[in-house]
């Protein structure tokens, strides 16, 4: 599929973070973590335009020492999905947002291009994102893991912090072999259109129970697209999760 002028990819990073403080300029083998995500997003074969939206002029000054485009959104905005909105008002020739999560410095440019493909080929698709089969039980019982079950046709039907679907005649340790259980991925592609009507959604009752903002589009009505990958990524959450990727990109 070729570079699409009406795709734009938007990768949201703030400075603050209660666990790791400065996590976007977090240096990784002689670069910040924000550099390593923007290049491989760069990559994506459909992506044609690059952003950084950030609150900070840190990060945006970072992002422009290499070279890179940043855009400043507002301190007060509530989370990612906002600020990537505050961006697509201003994108009038975009019809296709991409939202990347700026502590993914590994993430394959070619799970980008998964995720936007469906809805370059079905206009009615507002909304996909990704996920993954679920390897391991330890995966399916970890809270900080979201698990997402998904119509026959490939929509999220819920997404949760609980093990989902219950399996109600297996037992625990054994579920992995009777289900094929999946886990998201935080990356979202939206219509423009769609996100900036998201944003202005209020939020709902499954999105606070959980703390998972994408049940707010099940809520409204809406679908999202959930498309199964073999690729994987890594969010940087902690000081843990840095070391990891900084010996994983010295390795390679």
């Amino acid at each position: 599929m070729p570079r699409q002028s009406h795709i734009v990819a938007v990768i949201p990073a703030r400075y603050a973070s209660q666990r790791l403080p400065g996590k976007p300029l977090a240096e990784i083998n002689g670069r910040p973590m924000i550099r390593h995500v923007y290049e491989r997003v760069a990559q994506a074969r459909t992506v044609g335009r690059v952003l950084v939206a950030t609150d900070d002029e840190r990060i945006a000054a970072a992002v422009r020492a290499f070279g890179g485009e940043a855009v400043m959104t507002p301190a007060e905005l509530p989370s990612g999905t906002d600020r990537v909105a505050y961006v697509a008002r201003t994108l009038a020739d975009a019809e296709i947002v991409v939202n990347v999560q700026g502590d993914e410095p590994l993430i394959p440019a070619a799970m980008i291009d998964e995720a936007i493909r469906p809805l370059e080929a079905d206009p009615a698709i507002v909304c996909g994102t990704l996920v993954r089969e679920i390897a391991t039980d330890a995966e399916l019982q970890n809270p900080a893991m979201v698990k997402v079950v998904r119509t026959l046709q490939g929509d999220a039907l819920y997404f949760s912090r609980s093990p989902i679907p219950f399996a109600r005649e297996t037992a625990p340790g054994q579920r992995l072999r009777t289900h094929t259980y999946y886990r998201h991925i935080g990356l979202y592609v939206f219509r423009r259109t769609f996100l900036l009507a998201l944003a202005a959604m209020p939020p709902t009752p499954l999105e606070v129970a959980e703390k998972l903002e994408q049940n707010r589009i099940l809520e409204h009505g809406y679908r999202i697209r959930a498309t199964v990958t073999t690729f994987d990524s890594i969010a940087v959450d902690t000081p843990e999760d840095l070391e990891r990727v900084r010996r994983m990109v010295r390795d390679t």
